[in-house]
């Protein structure tokens, strides 16, 4: 079977997205009345978020503007305030960010030359000569739970639990030994591993985070960033078998990674459970009762049209043919590739642009050739590539406190959640301690029950799914910041990103 270089997708807009914070600690943010502009807040929210839009970029400097969630750009006026709102003229909210040895950004106002500064509430432009209180640090506002790519060696950063060590040797980002959680703490980063270790300033992997495993970022525009022990010590792959650790000689730019949101893969089982695998010249049957890495599928869904592709390990995406045969040799703008997915249960239908439906012949090929949907076209779905859920909805990610009995949905720092499958598309939510996630008659919920209970999954998009609670509702956020399960119908406060 012929493959295709695995390639690299480049980050997308929300990839992208930074908060501010001041030499303060508090974050830069668009305040909600009077296109007012503060540093007061706490901790990196909607409001805290805005997009880096860059002109023109060097080495050491680039020209930038801050746009925020809602379209303004950051502005500085001849008197010295600081304000959000349109721009007058090309000039107008362009602002020289220069970059740091220490990590930090200075932003200074293209035409009047003062630098963007805070006094740990308001934020102005006033002075020309730079010090520390116009040092910013980025963070980046993606989801926590990411993937780690080389530019320079064109490969994955992977964990390897047997020797504790991290590689970087995946061509496909397809195991879930590639995606890592990043933790922001004190103005650290901590990366953590898919079985819950620390990477560690001596190469190894342990299991609490401490000062030993808190690493410095650097961070540049397009999704760029480098980790260091802020001892002169970068993190990069040395050796010839690509050993993620500290060194102080890096080459060519080994030391810096784009930093994407983990990817989705699944798994797919017909009716007769056979997994869904590409075979040779490309076939796609269900004939294997086995999950192997031709059984894994990038799961690559736009929410706002409900359109799916499905791309094999081989680089190669899932397309309808002639004689109505799905063969995995479609390429990405390959109108042949997009499906349409509807859900029942947690089973998944996929009808493509052709209108017929996609199921299994009698001799265990993919085809697409039903006029209405049947058992035969309903598959099995699971998640292949993570053994927990992260969830982050609209008023931040869903988590415990000490301070409260329920699980909570506007959480800086997340719980994991752990996935005991059950069925396709039905898991057991196990909190942290081992305990079962139990829901109370209000629709909220406790991370103590002694039960497992079954909760039902559906993706909506590439990295964004909804849940049906046991109690037959949908799983929302709210603005109390209690996590609900009471909406019977999918809402944007439903929609959590993964």
């Amino acid at each position: 079977m012929d493959e295709v270089e695995w390639i690299h997708r480049q980050p997308k807009a929300e990839e992208l997205r930074i908060g501010l914070i001041s030499w303060a600690g508090t974050y830069l943010t668009f305040e909600a009345y009077k296109n007012t502009v503060t540093a007061t807040a706490k901790r990196l929210g909607r409001r805290q978020t805005c997009e880096l839009l860059v002109s023109n970029e060097h080495e050491t400097e680039a020209v930038v503007r801050l746009k925020s969630l809602k379209g303004f750009y950051l502005l500085c006026e001849a008197d010295g305030t600081v304000c959000y709102g349109r721009p007058r003229n090309s000039h107008h909210g362009c602002f020289l960010l220069h970059f740091h040895r220490n990590s930090k950004w200075t932003l200074q106002c293209l035409i009047s030359g003062r630098y963007l500064e805070s006094n740990g509430e308001d934020v102005f432009c006033n002075s020309r000569v730079l010090s520390a209180y116009h040092m910013w640090t980025p963070r980046p506002a993606l989801h926590v739970h990411v993937i780690l790519y080389s530019p320079i060696h064109r490969c994955y950063a992977r964990t390897d639990p047997t020797m504790g060590r991290i590689w970087v040797d995946a061509a496909v980002p397809c195991l879930e030994e590639c995606g890592f959680l990043l933790h922001f703490q004190d103005g650290c980063y901590h990366l953590e591993t898919s079985t819950h270790h620390f990477l560690s300033h001596v190469d190894r992997l342990v299991t609490q985070p401490s000062s030993q495993t808190a690493f410095h970022m650097q961070v540049r525009p397009g999704g760029l960033v480098a980790l260091c022990d802020g001892e002169g010590g970068m993190l990069y792959a040395q050796g010839t078998h690509l050993l993620l650790g500290l060194g102080s000689n890096p080459v060519r730019g080994e030391e810096w990674f784009v930093l994407q949101h983990c990817p989705t893969w699944v798994s797919l089982k017909s009716k007769t459970r056979r997994f869904i695998s590409v075979t040779y010249e490309s076939e796609v049957h269900a004939t294997s009762e086995r999950l192997t890495p031709m059984s894994l599928f990038q799961f690559e869904c736009d929410s706002e049209t409900a359109t799916l592709q499905l791309r094999a390990a081989t680089g190669y995406y899932l397309a309808q043919r002639r004689h109505k045969i799905v063969m995995a040799d479609g390429h990405h703008l390959e109108s042949d590739t997009f499906f349409r997915m509807q859900w029942n249960c947690g089973r998944i239908i996929l009808q493509s642009l052709s209108g017929r439906f996609l199921g299994i012949a009698a001799n265990g090929l993919l085809m697409a050739t039903a006029t209405f949907p049947g058992p035969n076209e309903e598959f099995g779905i699971r998640l292949a590539n993570r053994p927990f859920l992260v969830l982050r909805g609209r008023h931040g990610y869903v988590g415990s406190s000490s301070e409260r009995d329920l699980i909570q949905c506007n959480m800086d720092q997340p719980d994991c959640i752990h996935l005991l499958p059950c069925r396709q598309g039905i898991y057991h939510f196990q909190a942290q301690g081992g305990s079962f996630w139990s829901i109370t008659s209000f629709g909220t919920f406790r991370p103590w029950g002694k039960f497992a209970l079954n909760f039902c999954i559906e993706l909506q998009g590439s990295n964004l799914l909804t849940v049906l609670a046991p109690n037959g509702f949908y799983i929302r956020s709210d603005r109390s910041g209690t996590l609900l399960a009471d909406s019977e119908n999918i809402t944007k406060e439903c929609i959590w990103e993964f």
